[in-house]
């Protein structure tokens, strides 16, 4: 089962899996969806490998059936730029878009240097952790394992979001916590991002998507920054970066990381 079920090209059914912690839907899964349909594009196409997506939430995205259209912005050579944008089935304002950059294979020579990886601690031995949404229901995070170890994060996507997803539509799940894992402070203020972006250098390899984040908050005008750089269990692979707005949390009981 996939988090958003094909009905027809270009129309799609959310499951309750691909919903936010407060209203709509959660950005990194919408970015997801949208990204993976043009991954989908582009092997079809040969366009090559998805290196990056940037995507703006204009509005929330309800749980509804949904419809999509793809835009060729350029093809030819080794780039391929192609947007992607989401509406409500039965509405005309969009709720999201995203552009994909996508690039053929191109060997280069250059001379020998050895890379230095930086210490990784594997997912085996970092606590897992889970944290509930704030209406209290099924939610995208219950769509994935997350793991807690010093200075990263891990997450682990147990469904796809559609069938034959690409590899960079998996990762912009996860991504989309990078701003979430690192907060100066926890429960004072929510921190949605209007925006998300990530680049990739090479596909992951396995399960595991780890986030080594790092946030910059400005209170006082309501605003701030997220990014992470992205590592799989063999080295870094990328990283991710967003805007923050700040508001005032609304305090619940399920509004709190929950560690067995």
């Amino acid at each position: 089962m996939t988090i958003f079920a094909a009905e027809a090209p270009g129309r799609w059914l959310p499951s309750p899996l691909s919903a936010g912690p407060f209203t709509g839907l959660q950005g990194g899964a919408v970015a997801g969806l949208l990204t993976a349909e043009v991954e989908s594009l582009g092997a079809f196409n040969n366009w090559g490998m998805a290196v990056s997506a940037s995507a703006w939430f204009l509005r929330p995205t309800p749980l509804a059936r949904l419809r999509t259209r793809v835009t060729v912005v350029r093809t030819g050579g080794r780039v391929a730029i192609i947007d992607n944008t989401l509406w409500p089935d039965d509405e005309l304002d969009p709720c999201a878009t995203v552009r994909v950059t996508l690039m053929r294979n191109s060997a280069v020579e250059v001379p020998a240097s050895k890379v230095v990886q930086p210490d990784l601690i594997p997912p085996e031995f970092c606590a897992p952790t889970h944290r509930v949404a704030a209406h209290g229901g099924p939610w995208f995070m219950d769509a994935m394992e997350m793991r807690v170890g010093e200075n990263i994060v891990w997450f682990r996507m147990k469904r796809l979001l559609v069938a034959n997803a690409g590899p960079l539509s998996q990762v912009l799940g996860p991504a989309d916590w990078a701003h979430g894992i690192a907060r100066p402070v926890h429960n004072v203020v929510a921190d949605p991002n209007p925006n998300l972006t990530v680049h990739l250098a090479r596909p992951p390899i396995g399960e595991w998507l780890g986030l080594r984040s790092r946030v910059s908050w400005e209170p006082s005008r309501g605003m701030g920054v997220g990014g992470a750089i992205l590592f799989d269990e063999q080295g870094a692979i990328g990283c991710v970066s967003m805007a923050v707005a700040l508001k005032e949390l609304r305090k619940t009981p399920q509004s709190r990381l929950e560690t067995p």
